[in-house]
C-alpha cells in the first residue's frame, strides 16, 4: 500500500472541524427536547434533595405519558392538533420547592416557561407558544384545600378546580359559599388571578374581591406572601393575571354566608314572541335590581316553531336569587313584568344544589360530582368579550337579531351593578366596574375538526363582534382578561414589546395598565414571566435594571453565532493558502 495522502487527511480534518462548528451553531440556535430534558434534570437535581426523585416529575416528548399529561387539561380542541407547537418538557411539581427550582432552572437554561393551572384558557397561552421553544409548569398536583369555617377563610392551591372548592366548603358548612365561576372544572390559579366572576358577584363582588392573601414564587425563586410581596404585587395578581408576575402557589379566600334556601329559574322566549321586549326590560332591571339577584341572559339562533324552516333568536333568562321564591316572584312582578314569572317556574334549593343546577348536572346529581375534573374532554371553541355602558335600543336589538340568525354564534349577557358598582375600578387590577351595565360573551362550540369548519366559526364570531361596535364600549373597546382573545393583539417581545402590550393591555386593564407595567418592571425587569398577552416591562427600564432576558438570549445567541461564523470563515480562508 502507498503512503496516505496527507493533503486529503488535512482537508478531511478541516471538513470534520467545519461540520463540528456548524453542528454547534445549529444546536445552540435550536435546543432539542433531549438536550433541554438533560439540562433541566441536572439543574433540578442540583437544586433538590436526593429523596425528591426529580425524574418522576419531568416528562420529555419521548415519555409515554407526555401526550396524556399535555392533553389532560386542554379544554379547547382547536389547540390540540398535531400542528400545534408542543412543549419540549412538562414539569408536574409535587411541592413548593419543585416550583422554585423550576423557575430558577428555566432562567438558567434560558427557556420560556408556560404556567398552567386548569386549562380553561380559551387561546391556550398557558400551554402553547408560537414564537420560541418552551416548557410547561403544570400545577394540577397542587390541589390542597384547607377550610376554616370559624374564621370564614380557606386556603386554596392554584391547581384546584372550582368544583372542589365548593364541595370542600359544603362539607364544612351548609350556609357558606364562595363567589366564583359556574363552571366546576375551571382552575383556581387562572380564574382568581384574572378576575373571575360568578352568579353571586352582584352581592359579593368578584372572586378577587374576596382574596385576603396569596403565595407566589417570584422570578428569584422566593416564596412570597402578601406581607413579603407588598401591596403593589398583591394588587396586580388580583385581576392582572398571575402568569405575568410569577407562579401562584395558593390563594387565601374569604368565605361568604349564603341563605339556607336559594331560588333558581330558567325562562325562555323567542323574538317571535316577546323576546325583544324581555331584553329591553332586562337591560333596565338586571343591573339595577336587588343585589341578591343575578339574571344571566342567553341569546342564541334556533329553529323557529312558528315558521317551519326559518331561524329565529331565543332569549333565555337564567337566574340565581339568594332568597325564597315568594320574594323573588313578588320582586319581578313589579320590576320585570314582561317576563311573567310565576312561582311554579321557580325551584327552591340549597346553595350547593344551585351550584349543580347552574353547572347543568342532572337533577339527581350529588355534590361529589363537583370533584370530577373531567380531564381530556375538549371541544372546539372560540370566545370574545365586550362591555356595554348604555342600553341597546329596540332598533339596535332587532338589527343584531338579523346578524345572529345568519350564523351559530351565541351571546351571553352578564349583568353588573350591586357590589360591582360599589368597588372602585382601581381597587384591584380588574378595571371593569361602575359604568358597565353588562358584559357580553361571544360564544360558539363545534365538534368536527377541520380548518374550513374552524375558519367558518371563528370568522362568524369576528363578523358579529365587528357588527356590535356601535353598541359597546370604546376608546378603548374593553375586554375581559379571562376570556382570552388573541384577535385583540399579541406580543412577540421584540423591540416593540411595550407598544404591542399597550394594544391589548388597555383593552383588558384600561387605566390600570400603566400601574401593572410599573409593577411588572419592578418585580420582573428581565421579563422572564411572559406569554403572548402578558404585561410588558417599560421600554426604558429604571437605572440599574438589567437587560431583558429575551434581549440577553438574543444577544448571547447572536454572539455565539458570530464567533462560530468567524471561525468558519477563517478556516475557509486558510483553505485558500494551504
Amino acid at each position: 500500500m502507498g503512503k496516505p495522502n496527507t493533503t486529503l487527511v488535512v482537508h478531511s480534518s478541516r471538513v470534520f472541524l467545519l461540520l463540528v462548528f456548524l453542528n454547534v451553531s445549529i444546536s445552540e440556535a435550536s435546543p432539542t427536547a433531549e438536550s433541554v430534558y438533560t439540562s433541566f434534570l441536572q439543574c433540578l437535581t442540583n437544586h433538590s434533595n436526593p429523596s425528591d426523585q426529580i425524574s418522576n416529575i419531568l416528562f420529555s416528548q419521548t415519555n409515554t405519558s407526555f401526550s396524556s399529561i399535555l392533553q389532560a387539561y386542554i379544554r379547547n380542541a382547536r389547540l390540540n392538533k398535531t400542528s400545534t407547537p408542543k412543549p419540549l418538557l412538562i414539569i408536574t411539581p409535587l411541592q413548593q420547592s419543585h416550583v422554585q427550582s423550576t423557575v430558577l432552572c428555566a432562567k438558567t437554561i434560558q427557556i420560556q416557561l408556560k404556567i398552567r393551572s386548569g386549562g380553561h384558557d380559551f387561546e391556550g397561552i398557558s400551554y402553547v407558544s408560537y414564537h420560541q421553544p418552551f416548557i410547561i409548569l403544570d400545577m394540577f398536583n397542587f390541589k390542597n384545600i384547607t377550610v376554616d369555617i370559624q374564621n370564614e377563610v380557606a386556603v386554596v392551591q392554584s391547581g384546584v378546580i372550582l368544583g372542589e372548592v365548593y364541595y370542600r366548603i359544603w362539607e364544612k358548612s351548609k350556609v357558606h359559599g364562595f363567589p366564583a365561576g359556574v363552571c366546576a372544572t375551571v382552575g383556581v390559579g387562572g380564574h382568581l388571578s384574572g378576575g373571575g366572576y360568578g352568579n353571586m358577584m352582584r352581592k359579593f363582588g368578584l372572586s378577587i374581591d374576596n382574596v385576603v392573601d396569596a403565595e407566589i414564587v417570584d422570578v428569584n425563586g422566593r416564596i412570597l406572601d402578601r406581607k413579603s410581596m407588598g401591596e403593589d404585587l398583591f394588587w396586580a395578581i388580583r385581576g392582572g393575571g398571575g402568569a405575568s408576575f410569577g407562579v401562584i402557589i395558593s390563594y387565601s379566600i374569604k368565605l361568604v354566608q349564603v341563605p339556607e334556601v336559594v331560588t333558581v329559574f330558567r325562562a325562555a322566549n323567542t323574538v317571535d314572541q316577546n323576546g325583544t321586549e324581555i331584553v329591553l326590560q332586562w337591560q333596565q332591571v338586571a343591573p339595577q335590581t336587588d343585589d341578591r339577584l343575578f339574571m344571566r341572559l342567553l341569546i342564541r339562533p334556533v329553529s323557529s316553531n312558528v315558521v317551519k324552516g326559518e331561524i329565529t333568536v331565543r332569549v333565555t333568562v337564567v337566574t340565581l336569587f339568594l332568597g325564597g321564591a315568594d320574594e323573588l316572584v313578588t320582586l319581578l312582578a313589579k320590576e320585570f313584568p314582561s317576563l311573567g314569572l310565576k312561582k311554579e317556574n321557580c325551584s327552591e334549593m340549597t346553595w350547593i344544589d344551585s351550584v349543580l343546577w347552574w353547572a347543568n348536572f342532572g337533577n339527581d346529581s350529588k355534590p361529589d360530582v363537583l370533584l370530577d375534573r373531567n380531564i381530556d374532554s375538549a371541544s372546539f371553541l372560540k370566545r370574545k368579550s365586550d362591555y356595554v355602558e348604555n342600553p341597546i335600543s329596540k332598533d339596535g336589538l332587532e338589527s343584531i337579531w338579523k346578524v345572529i340568525k345568519l350564523g351559530k354564534i351565541g351571546l351571553v349577557f352578564n349583568p353588573y351593578g350591586g357590589k360591582m358598582s360599589a368597588v372602585s375600578s382601581n381597587a384591584t387590577a380588574f378595571p371593569h366596574r361602575a359604568g358597565n351595565l353588562f358584559k357580553i360573551e361571544y360564544s360558539v362550540n363545534w365538534d368536527e375538526p377541520g380548518i374550513y369548519i374552524e375558519n367558518n366559526f371563528t370568522n362568524q364570531t369576528r363578523i358579529l363582534y365587528s357588527y356590535m361596535t356601535p353598541f359597546v364600549s370604546n376608546s378603548p373597546r374593553r375586554a375581559f382578561l379571562n376570556y382570552r382573545d388573541l384577535d385583540i393583539g399579541t406580543n412577540d417581545f421584540g423591540n416593540n414589546s411595550y407598544e404591542q402590550g399597550v394594544v391589548y393591555g388597555m383593552k383588558y386593564f384600561n387605566n390600570n395598565f400603566e400601574r401593572l407595567v410599573s409593577i411588572k418592571t419592578e418585580v420582573d425587569p428581565e421579563n422572564f414571566f411572559r406569554n403572548e398577552q402578558s404585561i410588558p416591562v417599560h421600554p426604558v427600564l429604571d437605572s440599574g435594571a438589567s437587560t431583558s432576558s429575551a434581549e440577553k438570549l438574543l444577544f448571547s445567541s447572536l454572539y455565539r453565532k458570530l464567533i462560530i461564523n468567524l471561525v468558519i470563515v477563517l478556516f475557509l480562508i486558510l483553505e485558500l493558502f494551504i
